[in-house]
């Protein structure tokens, strides 16, 4: 039986902090009595942020140098909770990743999340509370070209918290997965340069997904337009019908685009 997990409070380890969502989660958490911890690879974005917040204090981790990730680890051990943020684009055909590209893809995304979980998730069983919160994407709902190795992070991602939620679930430990459209204001969609007939969403609206989430336990939460959803669950339901429906759309179009936009930041 888990208990009750209030955010008033609580110590949250929120990753990604110096951009994209971010900045809007940290808010969402600060409004409501949080004392945050957040972490960053840009200590002038950590440090504006905290700023404006109410109770917060800053790390700067590169989750993409192993070396960097275990001395973050040090340094959480007594968080109430865990808002895994931060994520690389990791936008483009397979043959075009070199060999490292790929690798800091699947540190960031993948492998530092369950590391940052794997640590902190016994400390919050002992305590009989805590939650956490892993940001992963509608990428990992709805299939598209040029996105296979980011998505291959996000299904892993959506997979490793279904599990790990029912591992915990004994314990009073709380794990959610929240999934996101295309963010018109912050992140990958916005920082391209992209431009098409894609739903967006808000990333305040990403930001009380959150807080849902952790207020109710969620095990997914899905922001983004009823188009997106739906055609989520033809993807899930009818993947081959999807996939001509999907080609037929343009949509190949958009993500080439996006993936152009992106790919300094791999």
């Amino acid at each position: 039986m888990r208990n009750a997990v209030t955010i008033a409070g609580s110590h949250v380890v929120l990753t990604g902090a110096s951009g994209g969502l971010g900045g809007a989660v940290a808010h969402a958490l600060d409004d409501r009595g949080a004392h945050l911890i957040l972490t960053g690879r840009r200590m002038d974005a950590l440090e504006s942020l905290a700023g404006g917040l109410n109770n917060a204090r800053v790390l700067k981790c590169d989750l993409a140098d192993r070396v960097q990730v275990e001395d973050l680890l040090a340094h959480v051990e007594d968080a109430d909770m865990l808002v895994a943020n931060a994520a690389l684009p990791a936008t483009g055909t397979l043959d075009d990743f070199t060999n490292d590209e790929l690798d800091r893809a699947l540190d960031v995304n993948l492998r530092a999340p369950m590391l940052l979980a794997k640590h902190l998730a016994p400390r919050m069983a002992a305590r009989g509370r805590g939650h956490l919160v892993f940001i992963a994407s509608m990428g990992a709902k709805l299939p598209a070209s040029r996105l296979s190795i980011y998505a291959a992070t996000k299904y892993g991602l959506r997979g490793f918290a279904a599990c790990l939620r029912q591992e915990l679930a004994p314990s009073g430990v709380g794990v959610s997965a929240v999934f996101p459209g295309s963010v018109e204001d912050v992140g990958m969609w916005a920082e391209s340069g992209a431009s098409g007939k894609v739903g967006t969403v808000t990333s305040s609206a990403v930001a009380d997904a959150v807080i849902r989430a952790i207020r109710k336990n969620r095990a997914e939460v899905d922001v983004a337009p009823q188009s997106i959803r739906f055609g989520a669950a033809i993807a899930h339901l009818m993947p081959q019908t999807y996939a001509r429906l999907a080609r037929r759309s343009g949509a190949d179009e958009q993500t080439a685009a996006l993936a152009a936009g992106l790919r300094h930041k791999r």
